[in-house]
């Protein structure tokens, strides 16, 4: 390979690592303020906190910045060994990957029912009416209340999971969320019907899905989504394989080749004097 083709792959494989590190340090950010400002979210799962998005994001963001900083490394100082430490971390990357998402089809049943016990678990301990948070920090109630209203959903997997949790312990009430627009708070009666609607115990009243129901169907609508994001993660996997280890295999080339001379002017002029020539490449 010539000198114009090695540093061509050079350049694109490192401006190729320094694009993944600056979106893996907008991964950080986005999962710095989600912690900082939603911290009602990890409510939501309290015994799986892990799950929450600004975990994800977090995760997401230092892989990223890690693989893309040994991909970097390795192209900026032509090292062989952070190059095959980056080709190492995509192929583990990869198969993560694969068998997270393997495990995650096979026990879809059992993992779906864990995460609706959890949110479950969330709603009877950590909702309260009277605390609402703020614009920058909103509790689990005002999470749940926006999820409610905007998905037109009620519970996790009906009305009957908000009966009897600890804000209202031994009452079969709703939130206000619940009740369908159909039931409005005209002004100056006060809150008298949105009352009605939460105590009187009528389903009717209610949005009639779940909040799990409703997410379902909407992932599986989003399945092209999923599966294009999926193709471009897997391309750009591979472009890391197969640049590094070109950039791998051309480094030993270089290296090894006793016929191949960086251009110097000193032994160019000696040549030149001595009536001789060579070939800076083989």
């Amino acid at each position: 390979m010539g000198n114009s083709g090695y540093t061509c792959i050079r350049r694109t494989f490192c401006s190729f690592n320094i694009l993944i590190w600056i979106c893996g340090c907008g991964f950080l950010g986005i999962g710095l303020w989600l912690r900082l400002a939603y911290q009602g979210y990890a409510s939501l799962l309290p015994e799986h906190a892990v799950l929450s998005a600004d975990s994800l994001f977090l995760a997401i963001g230092v892989v990223s910045f890690v693989i893309a900083f040994f991909g970097c490394c390795g192209s900026w100082f032509q090292s062989r060994c952070l190059l095959i430490i980056y080709f190492t971390l995509v192929v583990l990357l990869f198969l993560s990957e694969f068998l997270l998402g393997s495990l995650i089809f096979v026990f879809r049943g059992g993992i779906g029912r864990m995460l609706a016990l959890e949110l479950k678990e969330g709603i009877q301990k950590h909702y309260n009416v009277t605390d609402r948070g703020g614009m920058i920090a909103p509790s689990v109630s005002a999470i749940w209340d926006k999820l409610q209203v905007e998905l037109q959903c009620c519970g996790v997997t009906s009305y009957e999971d908000w009966h009897d949790i600890n804000s209202w312990p031994g009452e079969r009430w709703v939130p206000k969320s619940c009740c369908r627009p159909r039931y409005p708070s005209f002004e100056g009666s006060g809150d008298d019907l949105d009352l009605d609607c939460r105590k009187k115990g009528d389903p009717s009243l209610y949005w009639d899905k779940g909040c799990a129901q409703v997410l379902q169907l909407w992932l599986i609508q989003q399945l092209h989504v999923v599966g294009i994001i999926g193709l471009v993660i897997a391309f750009f996997q591979l472009f890391g394989l197969i640049s590094s280890m070109l950039l791998f295999c051309t480094v030993k080339h270089k290296r090894s080749s006793k016929t191949y001379k960086s251009y110097s002017p000193t032994v160019d002029t000696t040549l030149q004097r001595n009536g001789t020539s060579t070939y800076l490449d083989d």
